[in-house]
């Protein structure tokens, strides 16, 4: 009791005061009001001075292996989803069909130099024959023409001896005539007689012999124009030396042409069998493998994909009026939702048009019934810090949120 009494004696300033309901209620209030305003600053904050969106997902090169050439396959050294290096043997085709159409090209490519070399050397033997053919035709032109000049010469005088023969028969004749009477008179002895019968016969003969050497010297004069003609003839063909030397010169450009298409079907040889060996482009993964030992394999025919890990890049689909302060080399934070880590980065592109218009099958808006709806332009973010991706974590196809500081 005493104890009580004492408790009830004490001064009331030292009791302690119980806040009643209002005060409560107060600080939540002032609290809940509080946290709005700061969230409604960190959200203004965010808006103002940030633009990110969901819609993005990391993209990098998916490298397509396809053969280059037809033939079998004799070797696959890679497994589905497995690292290789740049550089590393992937696909082997059998390479004895190529081994022996470069050895083919290759023997071409002798026979042609060889027929190169063997027309290339007749041109100066070609260009001296035809100029010495050419002097030679020249010479013969004109020996025929002295000829046909000396034979009608001789012509004449074959004429004349003819005329002159003819005339001594005649006389011989006229004498032997007139002699004839006499010696039947004896006025004139028999030896007279006789003389003038043997001149009438040796003028007689005469007028023959020269007669045939008139013949004789016609059929010259003939001949000598015929060969006047035959040199000119050669003439004609010698005087063709150009073109003869150019048409040589023709073949011997065309061997060197046949050189060339045989140098470069050997290089084309030498090329497919390289092409037996398919390597790996880039350092990778390997997907979609489609490939095994003893498969015929065409042209352009996909084997594999290799997907590259050293170089990738982030696609994001901002909407159109989130690009208002957008510009290029603004820094970006990318938070990857796989490992949630983030990277730094920037701003490299801005699309040139929205993937609607990008697609298979753009929009058609002519209709009459258009509802507007914001469009997304993809923007490409470049990784500034690329060690940050030194352990390749970051694949083709992640999905991230990137943060655009546009202020």
């Amino acid at each position: 009791m005493a104890e009580q009494n004492s408790e009830q004696s004490r001064p009331t300033e030292e009791r302690p005061e119980i806040p009643g309901p209002r005060s409560r209620r107060r600080f939540i209030i002032i609290g809940l009001v509080a946290v709005l305003l700061v969230g409604a600053l960190l959200f203004w904050w965010h808006s103002t001075y940030y633009e990110d969106t969901d819609d993005a997902s990391v993209d990098g090169h998916l490298v397509q292996i396809s053969s280059r050439i037809n033939g079998h396959v004799a070797e696959v050294d890679v497994d589905q989803n497995k690292h290789v290096d740049a550089g590393a043997l992937l696909i082997k085709i059998d390479p004895r069909d190529y081994e022996t159409a470069e050895a083919q090209a290759a023997a071409n490519l002798e026979a042609a130099v060889a027929n190169y070399e063997a027309t290339r050397v007749n041109v100066p033997v070609i260009n001296i024959n035809a100029g010495t053919n050419l002097n030679n035709a020249n010479a013969d032109v004109a020996s025929a023409t002295a000829t046909v000049a000396q034979s009608e010469k001789q012509l004449q005088a074959a004429q004349a001896r003819v005329t002159q023969a003819q005339a001594n028969s005649t006389k011989s004749k006229l004498d032997l005539e007139r002699y004839t009477p006499l010696v039947q008179k004896d006025i004139i002895s028999k030896q007279q007689y006789d003389a003038a019968v043997a001149a009438a016969a040796a003028n007689e003969a005469g007028v023959a012999e020269a007669e045939a050497n008139l013949v004789a010297a016609q059929d010259a004069v003939r001949i000598a124009h015929d060969r006047v003609l035959q040199a000119q003839s050669s003439q004609k063909y010698a005087q063709t030396a150009p073109q003869q030397v150019a048409i040589q010169k023709a073949k011997a450009d065309q061997a060197a042409g046949e050189v060339e298409q045989a140098r470069a079907a050997l290089a084309q040889a030498k090329l497919n069998l390289d092409y037996t060996e398919l390597r790996a482009p880039v350092s990778g993964i390997v997907t979609t493998k489609s490939v095994e030992v003893g498969q015929n394999v065409a042209i352009g025919q996909a084997l594999m994909t290799l997907v590259s890990l050293d170089d990738v890049w982030i696609t994001a689909n901002f909407k159109e009026t989130q690009l208002r302060h957008m510009q290029l080399k603004q820094p970006v934070t990318v938070h990857v939702d796989a490992f949630g880590r983030d990277y730094d980065g920037e701003v490299t592109q801005i699309g040139g048009a929205t993937g609607s218009m990008l697609s298979l099958f753009p929009p058609e808006n002519a209709t009459g019934n258009y509802v507007k709806v914001v469009q997304r332009i993809p923007v490409r973010i470049d990784l500034t810090k690329p060690d940050q991706n030194n352990d390749h974590m970051l694949r083709p196809g992640m999905s991230v949120e990137p943060k655009v500081r546009v202020k």
